[in-house]
């Protein structure tokens, strides 16, 4: 992005899985120099103290694009942080940010990476991403049923590990056990599968199960909840998830 020609600026920040200990460095810097945060709620009742200086935006879910606009015009004359959860290219603000800023000219804008729901997860769960792997949103709200579908398919015969963002809410409660099904129908029961919920933060829940038993625990799942599936060599250890990365064809250890 080019330098801009007025005194503001547009930061698009990353603030991690919940947890201020998981915010970067280089996030707080861009917080503490906002004059204006933007954000949803929940997130900005995360980094409260960080931000007790600036003057608060908020917004419930649903108010991205209402967001977005706002960020980019006021960052025409200010130093502006718009915020995501976790980091901001991963189903976060960078995308509708960028879409919005593209139709106004001499924006300057940094995106500052965060910790994802993803990393918080994998590392609760010990080693479970470690190969390729795949990230797949349940949520129908922007992606058509059917392409969610196609894209499950996908990951599974490919046989990559599997991560899946917004697994239910309270109106979608069918698309998990779909999801479930489809994998099935790729890995034996015997796969490892990981649950966690609210990773990094209060309530955090992590369950270390198979493929084959993960139903059980659906009441356990939410839209706070990452769940990971195991590819055909993922084994479990001491209720964590190990997915071999290859050493083990080429060295002995």
């Amino acid at each position: 992005m080019s330098q801009s020609q007025s005194h503001g600026k547009l930061y698009i920040v990353g603030i991690g899985p919940g947890a201020v200990v998981h915010l970067t460095g280089k996030a707080r810097e861009a917080l503490l120099e906002s004059e204006y945060v933007i954000g949803n709620g929940t997130y900005l009742d995360q980094i409260a103290d960080i931000i007790k200086h600036s003057k608060i935006i908020r917004s419930g879910m649903g108010g991205e694009v209402e967001r977005a606009k706002k960020a980019v015009e006021l960052a025409k004359d200010h130093v502006v942080s718009i915020i995501s959860g976790g980091d901001a290219n991963v189903y976060g603000m960078a995308g509708i940010v960028f879409e919005v800023a593209e139709k106004n000219e001499g924006i300057e804008i940094e995106v500052i990476p965060g910790v994802t729901a993803i990393s918080a997860a994998a590392s609760l769960l010990g080693a479970p991403l470690v190969n390729d792997f795949a990230v797949v949103s349940l949520s129908d709200l922007l992606t058509p049923i059917e392409v969610i579908e196609r894209r499950l398919v996908s990951a599974a015969e490919a046989d990559f590990v599997i991560a899946i963002y917004n697994p239910k809410s309270r109106s979608r409660r069918q698309n998990f056990g779909m999801a479930i099904e489809i994998i099935r129908k790729f890995r034996n029961d015997e796969t490892p599968a990981g649950i966690v919920k609210n990773a990094t933060r209060e309530g955090e829940t992590v369950i270390a199960t198979t493929l084959g038993r993960i139903m059980e625990y659906n009441d356990e799942i939410d839209m706070s909840t990452i769940v990971l599936i195991g590819n055909s060599e993922s084994r479990l250890w001491d209720n964590r998830i190990i997915t071999p990365r290859g050493y083990q064809r080429k060295y002995e250890y």
